[in-house]
């Protein structure tokens, strides 16, 4: 866990996966979908929930069912006392609560409607806060701060953890050791035990959609990110899992690693595509397409060749504009923003918005795309800068400042403020090359450092140059 102190995670590895993990990955996708149409699970409203308050199994079923997005206000409210009143009685029973779940399917869609309403009603009070047009609405969120209050969603999702000890489980198996040894009387049970695993991907999406991207990853330390992975069971839990962990990525400014967890995903949806005609369907085709901004972003910033299969949809899905991401410049900038629009969850706040003074109310989605955008600027001459690099071992500042139609000390400010943002720093020894700054820059295939108004320019890849086997190959001639 040390390697992620200061924001560094470690890279997470992911298993080369045989056909067999994906074939009893489909044939519990075929489950799933006879699941999701059985009958006795047709919807139940927050309101039955509560006339049936004394019926546990009628309530943790009801407790999976989508709630309706345009429900009016006391409906949410009712909504989040349910889940409350229920989640109270699994946590604090005398002892664990003896009931078998329906299945891992249902355990995800319990954790994630949870999160799911939670996330809804925070935009919804922050939306109504800013407009301040609905006195009504306003006092009875004034008077409720509260409810579906970060804290209490946040206890919940930790709460089954702890009780489920499933964080102990996950890290015997990884020791090779039976995980009953450390399960306890509640880990022991299968709803605690999948209520509490599931309770770890939800909090990588809580953490996320919060912007603490470090800690989001930091909460997948004990779970193995392959087809063996629970979560990987579940259509819709596998595409979120990776699109959280890729985003987090992202903003962490680890281009590569995210690159890599949005194509294992995407390469893994369209090979099991037929499969996914179901409810969760209309979801995971939307986090599919939101995947795709997401890599042409990650492309844009780091370079790096593609699945032949996402390559395709990529130029199919944003062919001019990823060729102006890919050049970079001012021409670049609301690319950029439109599709981290499109394709960013819908952030939150972690307190309730000032309904006294809603010009102090800020979106959550405008914040984190400010932050975004200034790594977009702060990046978005590199592409034209590396192109014009590869051609010099040496180049004048002013020179590459003409080229590029900007002041030398806009660029050589650019410059400096790459060196200490850029997630690709190597540090080196410079040794007697008499450089000042005393480091070195890997750009992908390239090394550059400063030395006053010269930058000195070499490959990080030592390769046979084209030009150079020709004249060489020529000289042999004569």
């Amino acid at each position: 866990m040390s390697g992620f102190q200061n924001g560094n995670a470690p890279a997470r590895q992911m298993d080369d996966d045989s056909d067999v993990e994906e074939e009893a990955l489909v044939a519990d996708y075929q489950e799933q979908v006879q699941y999701e149409g059985m009958e006795e699970l047709e919807p139940v409203s927050s309101l039955s929930m509560a006339q049936q308050a004394d019926d546990l199994q009628s309530r943790l079923l009801a407790a999976a069912q989508p709630l309706d997005f345009s429900a009016p206000l006391e409906v949410k409210f009712a909504s989040y006392d349910n889940y409350c009143s229920l989640f109270h009685f699994i946590l604090n029973s005398d002892g664990p609560v003896d009931l078998e779940p329906p299945s891992y399917f249902w355990a995800w869609d319990v954790i994630d409607e949870f999160i799911y309403q939670f996330n809804s009603f925070c935009s919804y009070r922050n939306r109504v806060a800013r407009q301040a047009n609905n006195e009504e609405e306003i006092q009875i969120l004034r008077e409720a701060p509260n409810t579906w209050g970060c804290y209490s969603v946040l206890n919940v999702l930790y709460s089954l953890i702890q009780r489920s000890q499933i964080n102990e489980q996950l890290a015997a198996m990884k020791r090779g050791e039976e995980p009953v040894a450390v399960a306890g009387d509640y880990g022991s049970k299968a709803l605690y035990r999948m209520l509490g695993y599931f309770s770890i991907i939800g909090l990588l999406r809580v953490h996320c959609l919060l912007g603490d991207f470090s800690l989001a990853l930091k909460t997948l330390d004990d779970i193995e990110l392959n087809k063996k992975a629970m979560f990987a069971r579940v259509m819709a839990a596998h595409s979120t899992t990776y699109y959280y962990v890729g985003f987090s990525y992202m903003m962490m400014r680890r281009y590569a690693d995210a690159i890599r967890m949005f194509t294992h995903i995407l390469v893994f949806i369209q090979r099991t595509k037929n499969f996914q005609k179901n409810a969760q369907y209309d979801s995971i085709s939307k986090k599919s397409d939101q995947m795709y901004a997401l890599i042409a972003i990650c492309v844009a910033f780091h370079p790096t060749r593609l699945d032949d299969t996402i390559h395709t949809a990529l130029r199919e899905k944003y062919g001019d504009q990823l060729l102006k991401l890919q050049r970079g410049g001012p021409e670049s900038l609301p690319i950029f923003e439109e599709l981290f629009r499109a394709a960013c969850p819908k952030f939150i706040s972690p307190t309730p918005p000032d309904f006294d003074n809603p010009e102090l109310n800020v979106d959550p989605l405008e914040h984190h795309l400010a932050i975004f955008m200034d790594e977009v600027k702060t990046n978005m001459w590199s592409p034209t800068v590396k192109s014009y690099l590869r051609l010099y071992t040496t180049m004048d500042l002013k020179k590459l400042a003409g080229f590029l139609e900007v002041e030398p000390e806009k660029l050589r400010g650019w410059l400096l403020v790459n060196k200490q943002r850029s997630r690709q720093i190597k540090w080196q020894d410079t040794g007697d090359s008499g450089l000042l700054d005393g480091e070195v820059i890997a750009a992908n295939d390239l090394d550059y450092a400063m030395q006053g108004d010269i930058i000195h320019v070499s490959e990080a890849k030592v390769g046979r140059k084209l030009v150079d086997w020709y004249l060489r190959n020529l000289a042999r001639t004569y």
